[in-house]
């Protein structure tokens, strides 16, 4: 199996409330959550809104609360796999119990009942965050039995999920940041198991996607979506650009692809960062940014460490400058950690 982050070594200490904690030299593993295997949830928006811009309070709010469990295990999950990416006496002992922990959620066959199309739309990016995870532990693990149960369990998911962007996905997500956050997940469960059917799918998905972007780098899903365009725009660009690194690594490059369109889809975000009067003018709205409804937060940006061993640019290094650490557990964690010095 291939990883391709590097391994820097340092001191890492571990601290109270994470999932694995030190003491005495001694790993102290704790019972992972209750696995979530149903979920059932339906929209945040209101059914009036077009758009899929207009919040429904109750509607979010239930959505939220079904998936804290699952948010708050990956928060966990990643902050001791970057302590294990890291370095310290302790990674072994670490390693198997992440292991351990995730092996319970693979044993009950997490995620295995999506009751509605919107469960199926937000599991990707959560499988995402789980295969970021074990990608980063797998290594320092010698509990077998475990990984191998963990690796068919992120299978079957990919297929589930290869099946529903397929067959039963509507025909605008097909084309957005939720189907991005798929690819992602995909990919990462074939690299996982030399898998390349998903390997072959995950690049020829992410194609597609980005040969979705205008000339100006736009693209067309996301500045259907109001106020929240250039978030969305934001949304996708994550997956994208992760996608887009992990296979130059696995040997199915899609780098600048119809005209260099992952360039051009992070210089239109980027730009628009300054006023968001790029997608107001294509989604007839005030941007979320700017009208008060939400300040752009550092996990947003997490993907420009990945992004910069693509195309280096110092400004956009002094950028995230502003930002940094960036972290997102859905794409692993520490971003500096998993990326600098990656190629």
């Amino acid at each position: 199996m291939k990883y391709s982050i590097l391994f820097a070594v340092t001191s890492a200490l571990s601290i109270p409330g994470l999932t694995v904690m030190a003491q005495a030299d001694e790993v102290i593993c704790q019972t992972p959550p209750a696995p979530v295997v149903s979920l059932n949830f339906g929209s945040r928006y209101t059914d009036e809104s077009v758009s899929r811009s207009d919040i429904d309070e109750e509607s979010n709010a239930a959505v939220n609360a079904a998936l804290a469990p699952i948010e708050q295990f990956l928060r966990d999950l990643s902050s001791t796999a970057n302590k294990i990416t890291a370095g310290g006496a302790d990674q072994a002992a670490q390693a198997d119990c992440v292991i351990e922990q995730l092996n319970v959620w693979a044993e009950a066959d997490a995620f295995s009942d999506l009751g509605t199309i919107t469960a199926n739309f937000a599991i990707g990016a959560r499988l995402a965050g789980f295969a970021m995870v074990y990608r980063q532990v797998a290594p320092y693990s010698s509990d077998f039995a475990a990984r191998s149960a963990i690796e068919d369990w992120l299978g079957r998911r990919a297929s589930q999920q290869m099946s529903f962007w397929e067959e039963d996905a509507t025909a605008g997500a097909k084309t957005g940041n939720l189907r991005a956050w798929a690819t992602l997940a995909i990919n990462l469960a074939g690299e996982i198991r030399e898998d390349p059917v998903a390997l072959r799918w995950s690049a020829w998905s992410m194609t597609y996607l980005q040969c979705q972007a205008l000339e100006d780098g736009s693209l067309p899903q996301e500045m259907r979506r109001g106020k929240y365009a250039l978030h969305y725009q934001l949304h996708a660009i994550a997956p994208m650009v992760l996608t887009t690194r992990l296979l130059e690594d696995q040997g199915f490059s899609i780098l600048g692809v119809c005209d260099n369109a992952l360039d051009r889809i992070v210089e239109y975000a980027l730009n628009d960062l300054a006023d968001g009067s790029a997608s107001e003018a294509y989604s007839g709205k005030q941007q979320s940014y700017f009208d008060g409804t939400e300040d752009l937060r550092s996990f947003e940006l997490a993907w420009i460490e990945a992004y910069l061993t693509l195309s280096p640019n110092s400004e956009l290094d002094a950028f995230a400058e502003t930002y940094r650490p960036l972290r997102h557990s859905k794409l692993g964690g520490d971003q500096a950690l998993l990326w600098n010095n990656a190629i």
